[in-house]
């Protein structure tokens, strides 16, 4: 290679150039090389399961050739779906407790939903000692699957189901410091046992039940006064200072530029300061608050709680909606205000809401499933808790629950008024179409200063949340708090 210096610059032979353009190449390779191994890495460990469960994998035809599907099991170690053979050596997906978590855990016909769906890659792994898994290739038979344990607790469930009744709605419970979901009901239900055969009187165009229809997470509903939690929220922010200096006379009604909002059943609430208005559930005075509210700011704060944003949840949900800009006029201010307009909510986002005022200000995420155990019952994977992040500071979420806690104590929640433990809640009663009954909301969690559990209940029409939804909750919360756990 010959270099020859010029005007006191040194000039590269093409020897060197070809040298330095080989180097530039193999940097090149080794780069891709790493980013390949990177994401081999990242596949292993992270991707894998989400890729496998993947309805377009084909690869999931030969997981179910080799793996006898796994059970999923209750808390309790309740099957709650497993895998029988047929005199016609037929598998058949078997759920013994019929309707009862049909959402929840789902079906594996038709496509899978729930559970069946989210738990697919577990199911289709098999954990058995090398010496059974060897005795059954050998013997044409498949491995047994991993079985799925979950946070359901059976009893609760039923309880759940059994004081909603033959209403249609949902009633979540979950652990507010582990995000465990304990129950989850959502009515109408389905028989999965028979879904194949059920199957086109379920999607026919002429069923208006929408069984399919997770009501729990996928059910939107307009929030009514359980939404004032996130006015009571921007109203706090807005005046952190002097916020306990609010009053507002309630006659009833609440007239504003030709506008008039209405209590409910036009109950005069008197004078309030803002705890009472909360608790008394008083659209007049929120109506009026939401006028003097920062509509940009309201937004922040509704996005900041989860509205119009993805949701921390791996089963099927609906976005929840908040819409209000700043050159709506004062009927879709005053309408939104008390949980109307164009706003929509499910029972899973509001539980999410109450969750983290009931612990500090945090929202764990949400989860169905605990572990997952081999055939033999031995533990192969422990599902952790984990935390989603901050909705609101600690602060917040304390001057919450003290108003939640008068709600219960002087306002709409009475019929949770026990001496066996404090709750706190919110009612609401929520209006969807003209001619027609509101629906009844509640959500709360028990007891009001160490939480337990939070339960959020909807009825579909079924009118006063006080009235109809806080007397299922009642329910729930005496089984969990009150001593009668181990005989509801």
């Amino acid at each position: 290679m010959k270099l020859t210096v010029k005007g006191g610059k040194r000039e590269i032979g093409p020897g060197e150039r070809a040298n330095r353009s080989i180097l530039c190449l193999v940097y090149a390779v080794v780069f891709l090389f790493l980013c390949l191994m990177a994401y081999v890495g990242y596949f292993l460990t992270v991707d894998r399961e989400h890729v496998i469960n993947n309805a377009y994998n084909a690869r999931l035809d030969g997981f179910a050739a080799r793996v006898e599907r796994g059970r999923i099991l209750g808390s309790g170690g309740e099957i709650l779906a497993e895998t029988r053979t047929g005199e016609d050596g037929r598998e058949i997906r078997n759920y013994p407790y019929g309707s009862l978590f049909a959402h929840g855990v789902g079906y594996s016909v038709r496509g899978k939903t729930g559970l069946e769906q989210l738990g697919n890659f577990y199911l289709l792994t098999s954990h058995e000692n090398l010496l059974d898994q060897a005795i059954a290739r050998l013997s044409g038979r498949k491995s047994r699957g991993d079985c799925l344990r979950t946070c359901f607790d059976v009893k609760l469930q039923q309880l759940a189901r059994d004081s909603l009744g033959e209403q249609n709605g949902a009633v979540i419970v979950m652990e507010p410091a582990t995000g465990r979901i304990l129950a989850m009901v959502s009515s109408p239900d389905f028989n999965p046992n028979t879904v194949d055969q059920d199957w086109e009187s379920l999607v026919s165009e002429d069923n208006t039940e929408a069984q399919l229809l997770n009501r729990a997470s996928q059910g939107l509903y307009p929030p009514g006064s359980v939404f004032k939690t996130v006015i009571l929220l921007e109203y706090i922010r807005e005046h952190p200072d002097d916020y306990d200096q609010y009053r507002f006379d309630c006659t009833g009604y609440f007239q504003y530029e030709g506008y008039t909002i209405q209590c409910y059943h036009g109950n005069a609430h008197g004078s309030q300061d803002l705890s009472h208005a909360y608790a008394n559930s008083c659209n007049g005075a929120f109506a009026s608050m939401g006028l003097e509210l920062d509509l940009k700011g309201l937004g922040d704060t509704a996005g900041e709680l989860l509205f119009n944003r993805d949701q921390p949840l791996a089963m099927a949900y609906s976005r929840s909606r908040f819409t209000l800009e700043e050159e709506d006029g004062d009927w879709q201010i005053l309408q939104t205000a008390i949980g109307q307009g164009l706003t929509l909510t499910t029972p899973m986002h509001i539980t999410m809401i109450t969750a983290a005022v009931a612990n500090k200000g945090v929202l764990m995420k949400p989860c169905l499933t605990d572990s997952v155990e081999n055939a033999a019952g031995e533990k192969v994977k422990q599902f952790e808790p984990s935390v989603y992040g901050a909705l609101m500071t600690e602060k917040e979420a304390q001057i919450l629950t003290d108003m939640m806690e008068l709600t219960v104590a002087e306002g709409t929640g009475s019929a949770l008024r026990t001496e066996s433990y404090t709750a706190a809640g919110k009612t609401g009663s929520a209006q969807f179409e003209t001619g027609k009954e509101t629906h009844s909301w509640f959500t709360g969690f028990a007891p009001a200063q160490d939480p337990q559990v939070v339960v959020t209940v909807v009825v579909e029409e079924g009118g006063s949340g006080g009235q109809t939804a806080a007397p299922i909750a009642r329910s729930i919360f005496d089984a969990c708090i009150s001593g009668q756990k181990d005989v509801y």
